[in-house]
């Protein structure tokens, strides 16, 4: 469900305002709310056109061309049945209000197809030590450690649903019976939830011929300490696309060189950068990889992720790069534990 904060003008606001925000917002909708931010109406470019057409001048009052009556959805409805309800109708928006009137948000007919149940499989490794972490992983395993007001691995299994994938297996290992308890099979959150129990350190990528069911279509991997918002149905989207054999989602790296760096050919100067910034990608500890990547991990043997890719490399299959520009944070020392909390109500809050 869309943030509707820059799509809300009160009635007094002028027609250009309402055709300025609706260009911003890019979803071709504004919605006219009074001070409480009950709804009133709405404005789409359609309903500019055409009182445009009858006379009405851009710098007059939006209340103008305002739809007073537009159908809404309730905050209580399910996806489900919002979509129905824009198919009858033939909406490609729908505002969505609570028992109030209020606008909580907003519903694409778009999104709510994309966010349509996936049969993938979610890995999520879950068995570090944490040891970087000191003291705040002496009796709590890291993915259980809370950001807001929930564990890590909630919030990354979260994210997940809200894209419509429900089927999971969790890799645990220190503290297995704490992530297990938490997390059962799934239930509490409307999933499928399975185990994979490492007896000993496997890597980023060994645990994956633990499995107890293969994969029959492209899964993500994805490492249990991580809060981001990339967006998993386009990188899905992309691998498929692509079709690559694995892909691996990466960030851009800045590191500047804090001196003056000096280039020379022998004993000559050739040229002085003062401070110069170097960018590389890195892994984002995100991974879609097609089923028959497993008949390369080595069973129940540790096996990290570089050394699966390079394999699938140097065996001349397809693989592929997927950048990620959404938030994206690696929480593996106290100063990112702290920084993760204090982000977390910005990046995370619901719309």
């Amino acid at each position: 469900m869309k943030n509707v904060q820059h799509l809300l003008l009160s009635p007094e606001s002028k027609i250009i305002e309402a055709l300025e925000a609706i260009d911003r917002g890019a979803v071709q909708i504004v919605l006219i709310v009074d001070r409480n931010n009950r709804l009133l109406g709405t404005v789409t470019d359609g309903d500019i056109r055409r009182g445009i057409l009858s006379g009405i001048k851009l710098e007059q009052e939006v209340r103008l061309v305002m739809n007073s009556h537009p159908y809404t959805a309730s905050q209580d409805e399910s996806r489900e049945t919002i979509l129905t309800k824009m198919k009858i109708s033939s909406l490609r928006q729908i505002p969505v209000i609570n028992d109030e009137g209020i606008i909580v948000g907003l519903e694409l007919f778009n999104e709510l197809l994309e966010n349509r149940k996936r049969d993938n499989w979610i890995i999520l490794m879950a068995g570090g030590l944490g040891t970087r972490l000191g003291e705040l992983t002496k009796d709590t395993p890291k993915p259980l450690l809370k950001v807001g007001s929930k564990p890590i691995l909630e919030v990354i299994m979260e994210n997940f649903i809200s894209s419509g994938f429900y089927r999971f297996y969790i890799s645990v290992n220190y503290r297995a019976d704490m992530i297990m308890d938490y997390f059962g099979d799934g239930a509490k959150w409307g999933v499928e939830i399975r185990y994979i129990n490492e007896n000993k350190r496997m890597g980023t990528a060994g645990a994956l011929s633990l499995m107890s069911e293969l994969p029959d279509q492209p899964f993500f991997v994805m490492n249990g300490d991580l809060l981001t918002k990339i967006n998993f149905q386009h990188a899905l989207q992309f691998h498929l696309e692509n079709d690559s054999m694995a892909t691996m989602c990466v960030r851009e790296y800045e590191y500047q060189v804090p001196y003056g760096v000096v280039k020379v050919d022998r004993n000559q100067l050739c040229s002085i950068e003062e401070k110069p910034i170097y960018r590389y990608f890195v892994s984002g500890g995100i991974y879609i990889l097609n089923p028959d990547v497993l008949s390369y991990v080595p069973k129940d043997t540790f096996y990290d992720m570089p050394t699966l890719f390079d394999a699938i490399m140097a065996d001349k299959q397809t693989t592929c790069a997927f950048p990620i520009h959404e938030y994206w944070l690696d929480i593996g020392r106290i100063d990112d534990f702290n920084k993760a909390n204090g982000e977390y109500p910005e990046v995370f809050k619901l719309p």
